[in-house]
């Protein structure tokens, strides 16, 4: 089995209920269509119904429950969900009215009030679009310093003979620009869930740097160093080790003469970025020119799960997306 068929497959048994909030794009209205028909969750899909079916003719949405924010009876007791959690911050009855009539905003008080255990976007709309509205009202899980975002690059049909698990992590790219020591052992604590959580494996993480072991000397790789450092005191059971040139990461050959010792170095499935450039190009890289799937990006760190696609996305990746969502149901962050 597929890493993609084993996440579906364990979001199937979850039957979960998963809101696409952009009814709008017919990539995201095809999702819905496949990802109720293959079971992997219950989808409600925002917008105009009349507007959905005229514009995705050939699409059917059997069992797929569209909701348009604008007539929906539920869209006053939310509104007052949402002045009540922003009251303080100024907001007033008036202006969470009118958000209550946003879809992405209405699906993530969806979250908040319990009707959905899960919400995707982003397809159409931006990162800021998305994560706004999630911080403000699902917020952080308790006890979880900060939101952060990783890919699951699915290795090639052929295999990689550097990635003998079928996928790695690679977190953060998409999310956190230039980590602190504390976030950054925050973001691979995350990480190292979301591999354990959602792909099944056991965590091996890599802290990522241009040295290796202290072949090289700057205050970026004194911040990977101290990163590592830190993530052995929160989370001291996982497997970690770094800071880690990618080569002495992935490599084994690399890794006996780097590294020898280590029960990480050559054998990594995470890999954890010290900044969003590199992060970013990392996975673009491996996505482009060593052919692997990127799914992603994903969230770590919610109350409840919320993704944010890529506006370049396949309909498959918000199938794949849907899939996740559903799975990280279960996560408790604050563990």
């Amino acid at each position: 089995m597929s890493i993609v068929e084993m996440i579906k497959d364990k979001a199937k048994k979850l039957d979960k209920k998963i809101v696409l909030v952009e009814g709008e794009d017919s990539r995201v209205v095809e999702a819905a269509s496949v990802c109720v028909k293959e079971g992997i969750a219950r989808i409600v899909l925002l917008g105009n119904p009349e507007e959905i079916a005229k514009a995705n003719p050939t699409i059917d949405l059997t069992g797929v429950e569209v909701v348009d924010p604008a007539t929906s009876p539920l869209r006053e007791k939310y509104a007052s969900i949402l002045f009540d959690l922003r009251k303080a911050k100024g907001m007033t009855e008036e202006e969470a009215t009118k958000l209550s009539y946003d879809n992405t905003y209405f699906g993530v008080l969806m979250l908040k009030a319990g009707d959905a255990d899960g919400l995707v976007s982003g397809a159409c709309h931006s990162t800021a679009n998305t994560l706004r509205p999630g911080l403000q009202i699902v917020k952080t899980a308790p006890g979880t310093p900060l939101v952060s975002s990783y890919f699951i690059m699915v290795a090639p049909a052929q295999g990689n003979i550097y990635c003998p698990d079928g996928a790695f992590v690679y977190s953060d790219c998409g999310l956190e620009q230039n980590p602190d020591v504390e976030k950054l052992a925050q973001i691979a604590k995350q990480a190292s869930k979301s591999a354990e959580e959602v792909l099944g494996f056991e965590p091996r993480v890599a802290f990522l740097s241009h040295s290796s072991k202290g072949s090289a000397k700057h205050a970026d790789v004194t911040k990977v160093v101290d990163a590592v450092a830190r993530f052995h005191e929160i989370a001291p059971s996982v497997k970690a080790d770094g800071e880690f040139q990618l080569d002495c990461a992935i490599v084994p050959d690399v890794a006996k003469s780097k590294a020898p010792g280590s029960t990480v170095a050559g054998n990594a499935n995470v890999l954890v970025f010290p900044d969003l450039d590199a992060g970013n190009i990392g996975y673009k890289l491996t996505e482009r020119l060593g052919g692997f799937q990127a799914i992603g990006p994903l969230c770590q760190g919610f109350a409840k799960p919320i993704n944010d696609l890529s506006r370049g996305c396949h309909m498959e990746d918000v199938v794949c997306a849907v899939a996740v969502t559903a799975v990280q149901s279960k996560i408790d962050w604050s563990k």
